[in-house]
C-alpha cells in the first residue's frame, strides 16, 4: 500500500470518530427517539454510559419512581394517570430497561407490552384490577377479583380453568357465579341457595334413596342433566349409591 492510500485511510478513520462523538444520533442511533425524549436527541449520554449503553440509573435521574404515574418528568400532575394504581412504587427494583426501550429501530426488534410481573411486590399480584380493567365479556361481568384462580401473570390467555370439567353451566345453573361461589372464592362452592337445596333437605331426599356420601354435589351431579347423574367413581347410574352399596358399609 502507497504511503498516500495510508493518508488517505488514515484520514478517513479520523473524519469517521470524529463524527461519531459529534454526531452520535445520525452515525450509529439506531432510529428516532419517542416524543417525550425529543429534546434528547443530540444528548446520547443523557440516557447511555459509554461502551455500556443505556442504563436504569440514569433512567431515574428525570424520572424519579415515587412521582411516575403520578407526575411528570417536569413536575406537573398526571390529569389522567394509565392506570388506576400508579404500580411503579410497589416494584421489588427500579430495573427500567426490562420493560422500557426507546429508539425506533430498537421497538422493531424488541418484544412489546410484556411485563414482568415477578418485578411486582407480592401483595401486589394480587390486585390485578389495580392496573387491569376487567373484561366485558358476559362471563367476566358476572365476577370481579381473583384474576389468579384461573389466569397466570405470564398469559392472560389461555385461562387454566375450564369449568365443564368441573359442572357444565347449563340449563338453570347459567346464573350468576356469586349464586354458588359466595365472595368470589371460585376455589370452593355451594350448592345450598336455590330450590329444595338445604342442608336438612338434601339429606332427606338422599337417605330415602339410600344415598348416605353426598357432601361433595358435583360428585354426582355434574350438570342440570338429572338422567346424567355420576357417582363417586364417575359411572352413569340413576343415582350415585344404592340401597345394596349402604348394606355393605
Amino acid at each position: 500500500m502507497s504511503k498516500f492510500l495510508k493518508i488517505i485511510l488514515a484520514a478517513n478513520i479520523v473524519a469517521i470518530t470524529v463524527l461519531v462523538f459529534a454526531y452520535p444520533n445520525l452515525m450509529v442511533g439506531p432510529g428516532k427517539l419517542i416524543t417525550g425524549h425529543k429534546q434528547l436527541e443530540t444528548d446520547c449520554f443523557a440516557c447511555h454510559a459509554a461502551l455500556i449503553g443505556a442504563t436504569s440509573e440514569r433512567c431515574v435521574i428525570c424520572h424519579k419512581p415515587a412521582e411516575i404515574g403520578r407526575q411528570t418528568s417536569t413536575g406537573k400532575p398526571i390529569a389522567k394517570p394509565l392506570t388506576s394504581t400508579p404500580f411503579h412504587q410497589k416494584l421489588l427494583s427500579q430495573d427500567c430497561i426490562a420493560c422500557h426501550s426507546d429508539h425506533a429501530g430498537v421497538k422493531r426488534f424488541r418484544q412489546q407490552g410484556h411485563f414482568n410481573h415477578a418485578l411486582l411486590k407480592a401483595e401486589t399480584l394480587t390486585d390485578c384490577q389495580g392496573c387491569h380493567k376487567s373484561p366485558k365479556d358476559a362471563l367476566h361481568e358476572k365476577i370481579s377479583g381473583n384474576c389468579g384462580q384461573c389466569h397466570n401473570q405470564e398469559k392472560w390467555v389461555p385461562a387454566t380453568f375450564d369449568h365443564r370439567k368441573y359442572f357444565v353451566l347449563d340449563g338453570d345453573h347459567n346464573a350468576r357465579c356469586v349464586t354458588c361461589h359466595l365472595s368470589n372464592d371460585y376455589k370452593r362452592y355451594t350448592c345450598y341457595g336455590c330450590h329444595e337445596h338445604t342442608p336438612q333437605n338434601i339429606r332427606r331426599e338422599h337417605i330415602e334413596e339410600g344415598i348416605r356420601n353426598f357432601d361433595d354435589c358435583v360428585k354426582c351431579h355434574r350438570s342440570a342433566d338429572d338422567e346424567g347423574i355420576r357417582n363417586g367413581e364417575g359411572k352413569d347410574g340413576k343415582h350415585g349409591r344404592n340401597r345394596d352399596d349402604d348394606d355393605d358399609d
